[in-house]
């Protein structure tokens, strides 16, 4: 009589599991795909047959707009989070602290704004990030570049400025970005406000960047993807919405040629305004870029929309006051400045060549 063991079940289990995981993530895509081709022509049925709204009015206008723009967003939003969830499953926090942990400052801003790109972050999570970075002995500067790079430079950002934009202006606010978030980092870094700190922080340094990988298949992944999906898009749509609903307003409300007037390359002072406006504002990518669409449609130059989007998502008043926590007053300051003035440097630049 043969022996059996039970391997040969286990591999068979595991390749129809992930055949299976196939066949759905091929199926949501084919239905992902067909509702993204429906966008267009259903938006101009419901705004201009259903409703009978004219197609030369305000309203129409405005309402077409966003019949069009929020299924669009969010279906991209929901397409870009899926995705990045499951690189997300590989770069954990913990990882991301460990791959830092003992790199020297330039070499460490770089490779920390990268990193901010596909590692999680929000406002909320500010303070723990930076504990985290801190107690493993990661330079102040370093730890700061990816304060920067994580919510201005991050994959919802990136995808839906491709998406609505083009890979060209996708690419500008990616290099944009990161070269504030590195240049930033560094020179706070050179500074040396270590003092301006709170105190309470540095007594719980500890030296163990140690953690435990986590050991994912196919659709483990795939779940962290649609985790991602749930909580993300979830707590995001209003916010989406609102500035869809905002961008409606400007596209079809706000004559032809005011944002040219405004924000356009003549006066130098339309960047400085666009940043200034900007920092008050409480929003993220997702909800912001439908803004800076409508924007850029009514004749604002780039390069100032690009500083208001930038000051928009990294220098928002809600994560200065949540970073209070651990930062003092001076160090706050110091941090909106410089990268207040890398912002600005990238709007002046952009508006002279462009």
């Amino acid at each position: 009589m043969t022996a059996t063991t039970g391997a040969p079940a286990a591999d068979s289990s595991e390749t129809g599991r992930t055949a299976r995981v196939f066949g759905g993530l091929s199926l949501a895509l084919a239905l992902w795909t067909g509702l993204y081709l429906s966008v267009e022509p259903l938006s101009r049925f419901v705004a201009f047959r259903a409703l009978g709204l004219a197609p030369g009015s305000r309203l129409g206008a405005a309402t077409a707009f966003f019949l069009y723009e929020a299924p669009k967003v969010l279906l991209l939003l929901a397409l870009v989070v899926f995705g990045v969830g499951i690189v997300r499953s590989f770069f954990t926090p913990e990882r991301t602290r460990a791959i830092l942990a003992g790199k020297r400052e330039s070499a460490g801003n770089v490779l920390a704004a990268l990193l901010g790109v596909v590692t999680p972050f929000c406002s909320c999570s500010a303070v723990p990030l930076f504990l985290g970075f801190v107690e493993v002995g990661i330079p102040l500067g370093v730890t700061l570049s990816f304060l920067i790079s994580a919510p201005m430079v991050n994959e919802v950002a990136l995808v839906l400025l491709f998406g609505l934009f083009g890979w060209k202006v996708a690419a500008l606010y990616l290099v944009t970005g990161l070269a504030v978030a590195i240049a930033a980092g560094w020179v706070l870094g050179r500074l040396r406000l270590e003092r301006w700190v709170e105190g309470w922080v540095y007594e719980s340094m500890k030296q163990d960047a140690s953690f435990e990988p986590e050991r994912l298949g196919l659709a483990g992944r795939v779940e962290r993807g649609v985790e991602a999906v749930r909580e993300i898009v979830g707590k995001v749509w209003p916010y989406v919405l609102a500035g869809i609903a905002v961008g409606a307003g400007i596209h079809g409300y706000v004559p032809e040629g005011l944002m040219a007037g405004i924000m356009g390359k003549q006066a130098w002072w339309s960047v400085p305004l666009a940043v200034l406006v900007g920092i008050p504002m409480y929003s993220n990518a997702a909800g912001i870029i439908p803004v800076v669409q409508a924007l850029l449609g009514k004749g604002a130059a780039l390069g100032t929309v690009l500083a208001f989007m930038m000051s928009v998502i990294a220098l928002s008043l809600p994560e200065m006051v949540i970073l209070r926590k651990v930062l003092r007053p001076q160090l706050i300051a110091t941090f909106v400045g410089i990268v207040a003035i890398g912002i600005l440097a990238v709007g002046w630049l952009f508006n002279a060549v462009l």
